[in-house]
């Protein structure tokens, strides 16, 4: 048989709008799609996406930014260094995961490789919005990082169960999201809103990627309902990891950082919120994940106890 034999007829340029595969276990098991096929879909979509840090950065008016403006820049900026250690240890962990379900459970490891090969856009994103922090925080003379909290802020997460680790991510998505897009709204200049915008979007197509990678782990039957409601719950209960800054104790974690149990906003007075919005985003990424629908912090934590008896 020859190569051209072998071949088969496609659009190089794609079909239709660029989106994230939603039902990733049907498209594997069910579509028959290839994990060329995945990492295709997957390139097309970041490739529509691309946006650059010089041209935002050219864009904003430096003389016009309020003492607020540079608050939200310097903590984003702190913030954004701690997401290349999660990308980092999600490649690693998909990798091992991969190589783990291989013999037992193919479809369920090409998902694995197929999260692993996503974390290379989710990096270079979240590189972008690390840079274009930063980078303003420096020119309009803010603190600056030094090489050692660069360094320390580096740390890489430590290793959980994967579908843990994707509901851990999910939320932490949500919890950008919202945070930023509360801050696009005290912005007054323009070009600086819509970097905030930029990245606000850049989290919610991270969020529903994860969502989609997690909702697969749940469609092989080799992961269990319970503790995607695990982390939602330690997120969601009373002073949970969603309070950020604004819990009354917060845990000394000695393994990586979190900038936001650290906000630092002086005397602007300024406090990042929202919370029902979160919770809800919470329970609805739960809904998508595990087809089972709660509505509240409460009913998440009583769905969590029934499942741990189940």
């Amino acid at each position: 048989m020859t190569i051209a034999e072998t071949e088969r007829p496609a659009a190089l340029a794609g079909e239709g709008q660029p989106a994230i595969l939603t039902d990733l276990w049907d498209a594997l098991t069910e579509r028959g799609m290839s994990l060329v096929d995945v990492t295709w879909e997957q390139h097309r979509l970041h490739e529509s996406r691309r946006w650059s840090v010089v041209e935002m950065l050219s864009a904003v008016d430096l003389e016009s930014l309020t003492e607020l403006d540079r608050v939200l820049v310097w903590n984003a900026g702190r913030a954004e260094l701690t997401t290349k250690p999660g990308a980092d240890r999600l490649e690693r962990q998909a990798e091992a995961e991969c190589r783990r379900w291989q013999e037992t459970n193919p479809a369920l490891a090409s998902v694995m490789q197929a999260c692993g090969t996503w974390s290379r856009y989710w990096n270079e994103e979240e590189a972008h919005h690390e840079t274009v922090f930063n980078r303003l925080a420096e020119v309009t003379g803010m603190e600056p990082i030094t090489d050692e909290t660069f360094i320390e802020f580096r740390q890489v997460f430590p290793d959980d169960d994967m579908l843990r680790t994707l509901m851990l991510l999910a939320i932490s998505e949500i919890t950008a999201a919202v945070n930023y897009g509360e801050c696009q709204h005290a912005i007054k200049d323009e070009g600086l809103r819509k970097i905030f915008k930029q990245v606000a979007a850049d989290e919610i197509q991270h969020r529903n990627y994860f969502i989609a990678f997690a909702k697969a782990l749940i469609d092989s039957g080799e992961y269990h309902a319970k503790d995607a409601f695990a982390v939602a719950h330690l997120f969601l209960r009373e002073d949970g990891e969603l309070g950020g800054s604004n819990r009354d104790q917060r845990e000394d974690r000695g393994t990586h950082v979190n900038w936001w149990d650290h906000l630092e906003t002086g005397e602007t007075g300024f406090q990042v919120g929202m919370m029902e919005k979160k919770e809800q985003l919470v329970c609805s990424a739960l809904k998508k994940i595990t087809g089972i629908e709660v509505k509240s912090r409460d009913e998440v934590e009583d769905m969590w106890m029934d499942l741990l008896d189940s």
